[in-house]
């Protein structure tokens, strides 16, 4: 990897908004509606990043391999969320008047710190392949960090548990993307497995977690925050040969 040590910085700073969002719940109110905007934004950013940046990276990268491996990475999370995890959903709702048992809240946990360590993987992954391409893969995570950091806190405070204990479920989850980064910066090799199992892992978080949270808003405002998300990534594709 020529950059370790800025991969590792933006890692961290992603990491901070995963943080920077449980104090959004913890410390403010009346908020949720922004988050809305940045789940829309991240959303097609996302998603752009993915089919149109990793996806062919990791098939220069691993090869024949890479199909395979972007979709245990997709199947992987699907499965934590929805066998393991059955209650998990993604979004900024703050679970109001639910109810949420405590072995849910960190089976919540345990499903989005995986997710949070591939964040790191992918800003890693992305690095060790370009500077170019590690600053749209950190970009795209970017977006969606502080209304994860927002979930996590939210599902935590509905289990009963303490401002205290959300805020330090956030804190694993920035944990974990951290050790993600450290993981390739360490062992760059790893990045014919790690960017691929990442794309799958962010394919699935785009298409199937915030996508939905999108279409759920009535009007075309939401949809029209999306596509912007897109033409954010075309913009900053143009502009990362200088990056």
């Amino acid at each position: 990897m020529k950059t370790p040590g800025l991969a590792i910085a933006l890692g961290t700073v992603a990491a901070l908004a995963d943080v920077a969002g449980a104090i959004v719940l913890v410390k403010a109110h009346a908020v949720e509606r922004s988050l809305r905007y940045f789940v829309a934004l991240g959303a097609g950013f996302l998603m752009a990043t993915t089919v149109l940046e990793m996806l062919p990276e990791s098939m220069r990268v691993s090869g024949n391999l890479a199909p395979v491996l972007v979709m245990v990475g997709y199947c992987a999370l699907h499965f934590l969320e929805h066998t393991v995890n059955a209650h998990f959903h993604f979004g900024e709702e703050t679970h109001s008047g639910e109810f949420v048992s405590l072995h849910t809240s960190y089976s919540v946990l345990g499903g989005l710190a995986l997710h949070a360590l591939f964040d790191g993987v992918a800003i890693g992954s992305g690095f060790a392949v370009s500077g170019a391409l590690g600053w749209l893969i950190f970009a795209a995570i970017f977006l969606h960090k502080a209304p994860e950091g927002f979930t996590i806190a939210s599902v935590m405070l509905a289990s009963g548990g303490s401002r205290r204990n959300a805020f330090l479920a956030a804190v694993t989850l920035a944990v974990a993307t951290v050790c993600g980064v450290m993981v390739i910066a360490l062992a760059p090799r790893l990045v014919a497995f790690g960017l691929p199992l990442s794309a799958g892992v962010a394919l699935y978080v785009a298409a199937t977690d915030l996508v939905p949270e999108v279409n759920r808003e009535p009007g075309v405002r939401m949809a029209l925050v999306f596509f912007a998300g897109v033409a954010g990534f075309l913009l900053l594709r143009l502009l990362a040969p200088a990056l």
